[in-house]
């Protein structure tokens, strides 16, 4: 009897083990509202870009109807948080992916939560079914910068400035045959003839007050506009292109392999900083992509000599040196900038400020970067309030004070505000 009750206490449990298990199996299915699949696209591109694409074999497998290949949506899951574990318990399907892949190991990504990987899959199985269409033209995403520079003002006024000192002398000229052709026709005495008839000498032009009085003003005005251009380039670093201890090349990573910034950039969401990416961020890919590495003069081989890493043996010898990097974009410490308000919030791309990031070998400081630059942005940018309760009442005001159509810019919403910036 004992023994009876025992086993159906045994079929209880396996009974109950298989109704959670089909419940989590249910629950974890694949999300198709445009929320998920926007959410699984931001995700796509900052964890799985650099390794993955869609419909085209990468340094990873092609992700395209990985539903018709992968044992279950649990088992994807269960892959992606932690796949050493999964080979290591002796999977079969994991072993074959990781023997078919030259036992290239997948990073974990224990960070990412069930239903964030339901987005990322619910976003590859909607790409996967979109049409190819050519890419659009190229087109110009950089904010005006020039705001508050009054080098091209100056420019203007110095060249108006010549323009009427130019027609003065000109008319000055006319005045002088005239008043001459007059005074030809009057009886004039022999003394009176010879001062109007005298010819202009070199000599006599540059003893005149006219010309005396028009090389001051030249050496002036260029002396003027000298420094008030120094002036105003005091802190301003437009151009800069320091050399790196490493020749990393954006061009190489974001434009042709099209890393996504924000995979290496990884404070830009979260933090002020965008930060210098790490060098185990470098290794995530590195460890497998190692061109130039044999005779130890690659630049991949100086990540691996700062890292400790020997290539040849997949080992590393825990000898770590930092890889000083020089910083090109250096606000003064009285302004305040937060990455994380335009990135996350604002929905600017890098490229607004950063210019095309991803056709340079070299980087450089593209934009000012000035107060002026900055506030600029502010009067023309506008607020992106789509589904976002926190612009509601602030887009009524707006509306009711300015009318319908007018557009929100940020400087509405106190976007040009000192204490914004300087507090």
């Amino acid at each position: 009897m004992m023994h009876y009750r025992v086993a159906r206490f045994h079929s209880f449990l396996t009974l109950l083990f298989l109704l959670t298990a089909s419940f989590i199996l249910f629950a974890q299915t694949v999300p198709t509202d445009d929320e998920s699949i926007k959410s699984g696209e931001q995700l796509f591109k900052t964890n799985c870009y650099t390794c993955h694409r869609v419909k085209q074999k990468w340094t990873g497998p092609a992700l395209a109807g990985y539903e018709t290949r992968v044992p279950s949506i649990a088992w994807t899951i269960e892959w992606v948080k932690n796949s050493a574990k999964l080979i290591a318990s002796g999977d079969e399907y994991a072993n074959k992916i990781f023997k078919e892949y030259n036992n290239s190991q997948m990073t974990a990504f224990t960070n990412l939560k069930d239903d964030q990987i339901l987005d990322i899959l619910a976003y590859i199985e909607t790409e996967a079914k979109r049409q190819d269409n050519p890419p659009p033209p190229p087109g110009e995403n950089v904010a005006g910068g020039g705001a508050g520079v009054p080098s091209a003002y100056l420019n203007l006024i110095i060249i108006g400035m010549f323009v009427i000192l130019l027609l003065l002398l000109v008319i000055l000229v006319l005045i002088v045959n005239a008043l001459k052709k007059f005074l030809n026709q009057r009886d004039l005495s022999e003394e009176d003839k010879d001062v109007v008839d005298s010819p202009y000498t070199a000599g006599s032009i540059m003893r005149s007050p006219g010309f005396i009085f028009v090389v001051v003003f030249v050496v002036s005005a260029v002396a003027f506009k000298t420094v008030i251009d120094g002036l105003y380039s005091i802190g301003v670093q437009q151009g800069y292109a320091p050399k790196q201890p490493i020749a990393f090349s954006h061009k190489i990573h974001a434009g042709v392999n099209e890393v996504d910034c924000k995979y290496c950039h990884t404070g830009v969401l979260k933090g002020k900083q965008a930060n210098i990416p790490s060098a185990n961020i470098c290794m995530n890919c590195h460890t497998y992509i190692q061109q130039g590495t044999i005779t130890g003069t690659g630049e991949i081989a100086k990540i691996y000599a700062a890292v400790g890493y020997d290539p040849a043996t997949g080992q590393y010898s825990g000898k770590q040196k930092p890889i000083e990097w020089i910083r090109i974009h250096n606000l003064p410490d009285l302004a305040y900038f937060n990455h994380a308000q335009h990135v996350n919030v604002g929905n600017i791309e890098c490229q607004t400020c950063h210019g095309p990031i991803q056709e340079m070998d070299v980087v450089k400081q593209y934009s000012l970067l000035t107060m002026g630059w900055c506030i600029d942005c502010h009067r023309k940018t506008n607020v992106n309030t789509k589904d976002n309760a926190y612009y509601d009442k602030l887009e009524q005001l707006h509306k009711a004070a300015k009318g319908q159509k007018a557009a929100m810019k940020v400087e509405d919403i106190g976007g040009l505000e000192c204490a914004k910036c300087h507090y």
